[in-house]
């Protein structure tokens, strides 16, 4: 016994040595390309529930493959097809679990090249539990079917203990049986195995059974013999023959991305507890300020913090706020950056990267105002702060990079990422100061974007996400926002009423350090009225020097298969929920583009003295310009993105990520990359 569990120990150490050199090999010959695509089994739920679907699914796998084998098909070929089976059925369902492994050299292969072997996740997860799931199958299995008790076979020592048959001859005489070959080779008084005379001579008896056992065997006797282990090793190697044959070569504009933009790395920094990355980022918008808080596993899976996959903090108003007052603006950002550091380990707070990100609302202010505010954000994370501050951490974000991180975001939780490009979905973000536009297009549709002046933003982004290489036409258009579109419509009617503005409010709207005069039109609220302004507002008729615009002379991207899903977040989404066609509390809402123009209709007809009434859900200070804004919405989507008006659309806050929610915002993408790199 104690040999035995001796054997086991070497045998168990040798496996794990096996499965770390085939991991390194593998990713040896793998091409760089392809590199994070490979990954191994790795947490994607808490480290308990992790340990008990290891352990349920060692169980399971390791009773089905004692059935197959002991009790199954006699048929090689269907045996080894139902172990097959088995193992995949079994591996799908871990996936979202553990991976899964049901074998711990196998966890350990992967895990040392990733350098978390040696944690307690890897060893409770991938070796405790597996051993006890595996034990418990085989106790399992023998209660069920319990092994037959071995047969007893009688030893003679003389032909006189020879059992007389029942039967009689005709006669009356006793006939004697004779012993069979394996009672003829059992011992006899000395030792030796007694022959058919029994003078205890064997050595002639020996050789006869030897030569009558080894019969000669053919070499395609041998291979029908074996079927079942030689399709075992060569389907695996066939399958790895077909994948690196067809896998494409790489270009040098390949190698170029790859070095440019490669978000999805196997690989992530220092900062690691186990396998734990966190990321900080803060959403400084136009409307209001928020942080998010990620927790990455080693794979860039996102795992959870608590009970969910990230912290998402709010406050309001946002830092354009502040425009006259820096500090104050670096200060309103304390309560988030306090609640932000709680969750994050205390000794990885100064590995944990903070990012703010300022959208539209800053990049509208005059002068050097958005500048002072940032210098104070900057000072305040260096000497108030205990986590990572990056240099150029605090920044505007160009609408570019707002765009791309956003469809980031959305394409990352979907999944989609590593599909084709046809396989994406694209994206319409509103936020208060811009509204950016974001989709995939086809490499000859990037290769006629057309060029742009110095300073401008480019229309197309190359990124290379999970193994592919995208072309993302993505467009930012400034003051484009809810909220600044409010400023660019009351501009139209300048001092005059607007036909936007519900009847009878009269008063004064502030935007970006402006007041703009917000009055109703003396003839009332009309829908067409106001929709004739916010056309003129968007500039849908500006000259357009290229084959198709959006509006105000913008290239729309040609549109594609990239274009034809489209998720539209943010302000969109508020705005459905409290005009009442949508849920709040549902995280994604499939709606038309008509759904807004029917809303607006309504929101038109409504008096001021009765709209608190009838949209219990407003805030009081948007009361005024909800027929504005449904309008506003509608016209950007038909007339400024050229949807059709019954086309189905996607209004999304959160997408569902394993079993759990996380906001479909920005800052997940530019979280993805500051851990990343």
């Amino acid at each position: 016994m104690m040999f035995r569990c001796i054997t086991e120990n070497r045998r168990s150490g040798l496996q794990a040595a096996g499965a770390v050199g085939g991991a390194l090999a593998i990713m040896e010959v793998m091409p760089k390309q392809y590199k994070n695509m490979i990954v191994g089994p790795s947490l994607k739920v808490d480290m308990h529930t992790g340990a008990i679907a290891e352990g349920v699914l060692t169980f399971a796998i390791t009773f089905a493959v004692l059935w197959i084998l002991l009790k199954g098909p006699q048929n090689e070929i269907f045996k080894t097809w139902l172990l097959a089976i088995v193992t995949v059925a079994f591996v799908m369902s871990g996936a979202a679990y553990t991976g899964p492994s049901m074998n711990p050299a196998n966890a350990f292969g992967w895990a040392y090249l990733d350098n978390w072997h040696n944690t307690w996740d890897q060893f409770y997860v991938y070796w405790i539990c597996p051993f006890i799931g595996a034990i418990l199958a085989a106790w399992v299995f023998r209660l069920f079917f319990p092994p037959r008790p071995a047969k007893k076979i009688p030893k003679f020592k003389n032909l006189e203990d020879l059992e007389p048959l029942p039967t009689s001859t005709g006669n009356g005489q006793i006939r004697y049986r004779t012993p069979s070959s394996a009672e003829l080779l059992e011992s006899g008084p000395n030792g030796g195995a007694l022959s058919p005379t029994g003078n205890g001579t064997t050595d002639h008896l020996e050789k006869m059974m030897k030569r009558s056992m080894a019969r000669h065997e053919s070499i395609s006797d041998k291979i029908h013999k074996y079927r079942g282990v030689l399709l075992v090793i060569s389907i695996p190697i066939l399958l790895i023959t077909f994948v690196l044959y067809v896998m494409p070569g790489k270009s040098p504009s390949d190698v170029a991305v790859v070095e440019e933009v490669e978000l999805n790395s196997r690989k992530v920094g220092s900062n690691s507890r186990g396998n734990r990355n966190y990321a900080v980022i803060f959403d400084a918008g136009s409307s209001g300020s928020r942080v998010h808080v990620y927790c990455f596993d080693h794979n860039l899976d996102l795992v959870p913090i608590g009970s969910d996959l990230e912290l998402f903090e709010q406050i309001k108003p946002g830092l354009s706020f502040y425009a006259k007052d820096p500090q104050a603006a670096a200060n309103s950002l304390l309560t988030l950056k306090d609640k932000a550091e709680s969750v994050v380990p205390l000794d990885l707070r100064s590995k944990t990267p903070v990012r703010v990100g300022a959208t539209a609302g800053l990049r509208a202010l005059e002068g050097d105002a958005s500048d002072r505010i940032l210098q104070a954000v900057r000072e305040l994370l260096k000497d108030r702060s205990t986590l990572k501050s990056e240099e150029n951490g605090v920044k505007i974000l160009d609408g570019s990079q707002e765009g791309s991180y956003e469809w980031v975001t959305i394409n990352y939780l979907l999944g989609n990422l590593g599909k084709t490009y046809a396989d994406t979905v694209g994206i319409v973000d509103l936020g208060g100061g811009s509204v950016q536009m974001a989709y995939a297009i086809s490499e000859s549709a990037a290769a006629k974007a057309p060029r742009v002046q110095d300073g401008e933003d480019s229309y197309v982004n190359e990124m290379y996400l999970k193994g592919s290489k995208y072309y993302l036409y993505v467009h930012s258009y400034l003051h484009y926002g809810l909220l600044a579109a409010r400023a660019e419509i009351l501009k139209v009617s300048e001092d005059s009423g607007n036909p936007c503005i519900l009847e009878g409010y009269d008063g004064t709207y502030s935007y970006g350090g402006e007041n703009f005069k917000a009055s109703a039109s003396l003839s009332g609220t009309s829908m067409e009225e106001c929709r004739r302004v916010t056309l003129k507002a968007l500039k849908i008729n500006d000259t357009c020097t290229h084959m198709k615009c959006t509006f105000g002379g913008i290239w729309n991207g040609g549109g594609g298969d990239g274009q034809k899903n489209l998720f539209v977040a943010s302000f969109f989404f508020d705005r459905a929920a409290e005009a009442g066609f949508i849920k709040a509390t549902d995280p994604v809402a499939k709606v038309q583009p008509q759904n807004f123009a029917d809303a607006a209709k309504r929101a038109c007809e409504t008096k001021y003295s009765n709209a608190k009434a009838t949209y219990e859900n407003v805030d009081e200070n948007n009361l005024p310009y909800i027929c504005m804004d449904l309008v506003y919405q509608y016209t950007l989507l038909v007339d400024g993105f050229g949807l059709d008006p019954f086309q189905d659309i996607t209004l999304v806050k959160q997408v569902k990520y394993r079993n759990s929610l996380v906001e479909a915002a920005w800052p997940l993408g530019s979280a993805i990359e500051a851990v990343s790199s």
